[in-house]
């Protein structure tokens, strides 16, 4: 089964390019910048890569995207991902960045953009990787934050095509940012939400009701209401589950608990993704690997996922075709 996870071609579509921010990376970024971190170790680093809830991650998340201040920090960032899929066989991402992060540190829009996208063309020409930016709002901040957000974009529209909004779910529901939503359609962005991770169900219904979503990030909460379930199956619309995050941030207890298996059971295309890879112990691969132990999955449930991966990517129709013909071909030679 690892040959075989190894071996598929894949897309991801729930990934924080922050949140693959690597201690040893950090540290080397501090230097460089000369910042001073509350760590002395790499290995300190890693002993507060240990989290009770979201909000403990979403600390030290921030705590560490503080280092980023030039375009050659968030290039070597992206470039550091790349290089994972690469070695995951990603063939395919689809990469959040919160630009909210750095611009309130005082760093440009553009300072972020540009060395997202000179790593996005790098990596496309070494490793032969596509990618496109989810451009995330975070929902601990105002609606009025998530505006001067997208303002801020509007320069570089034909560099993002889809617009998230993540951080710290509880009381800050989807309906807080059904303005900056609709304005964001308007200039053409597709929009994605996170629901459901440790938030309600009813902010799952929100997110398909009024952010009207494509897609719903995590999503996991949704099996507390049957008619969410049914709702989420007509609409077909695809979740992005993270399972080794949802561990991390005890949103299962054992993996053996996790959902997964559930959603494929009731009809839900559900798809496997890593989150924030660098704090949560894992990226593709590993992440495939242990709800496919946990859980039992066969060869079959492993096939879905990853063919639900590219069907509810936003890659064009014949990246699709595409994609879809490479795993069929590794499904070919594994038989």
């Amino acid at each position: 089964m690892k040959d075989f996870i190894a071996a598929l071609p894949k897309a991801e579509l729930h990934l924080h390019i922050e949140g693959s921010f690597e201690p040893e990376l950090m540290f080397e970024i501090a230097q460089r910048n000369q910042i001073e971190i509350p760590y002395k170790t790499i290995d300190e680093v890693k002993k507060a890569y240990r989290f009770s809830c979201l909000q403990d991650f979403l600390d030290i998340y921030y705590a560490g995207a503080g280092v980023l201040i030039h375009e050659k920090d968030f290039y070597d960032l992206a470039m550091a991902y790349y290089q994972k899929c690469y070695e995951n066989n990603v063939i395919h991402t689809e990469i959040m960045f919160d630009p909210q992060t750095h611009t309130d540190r005082g760093i440009a829009f553009e300072t972020v953009i540009n060395g997202l996208q000179k790593a996005r063309l790098d990596a496309k020409e070494k490793w032969g990787i596509n990618s496109l930016f989810i451009m995330s709002y975070l929902r601990h901040l105002s609606e009025e934050s998530a505006f001067e957000t997208l303002k801020q974009s509007l320069p570089y529209k034909d560099l993002i095509t889809s617009i998230g909004l993540d951080s710290s779910e509880m009381g800050n529901p989807p309906t807080k940012f059904k303005n900056v939503f609709e304005a964001s359609v308007k200039e053409g962005y597709i929009p994605v939400a996170h629901a459901g991770e440790e938030g309600p169900a009813e902010y799952i219904w929100e997110a398909i009701d009024i952010l009207k979503v494509a897609r719903i990030d995590h999503g996991n909460r949704c099996l507390e209401d049957e008619k969410l379930v049914q709702e989420i199956v007509k609409r077909d619309l695809a979740l992005t589950v993270c399972p080794l995050s949802n561990l991390e941030l005890r949103n299962t207890d054992v993996m053996t608990n996790h959902p997964l298996k559930k959603l494929l059971e009731k009809g839900i295309k559900a798809t496997v993704n890593s989150d924030d890879p660098a704090y949560f112990g894992g990226y593709m691969n590993a992440n495939f690997e242990a709800v496919q132990e946990a859980l039992d999955l066969s060869k079959e449930d492993i096939i879905t996922l990853v063919k639900n991966s590219f069907n509810y990517s936003f890659a064009t129709d014949d990246q699709k075709k595409s994609y879809l013909e490479k795993v069929d071909e590794v499904v070919n030679n594994f038989k």
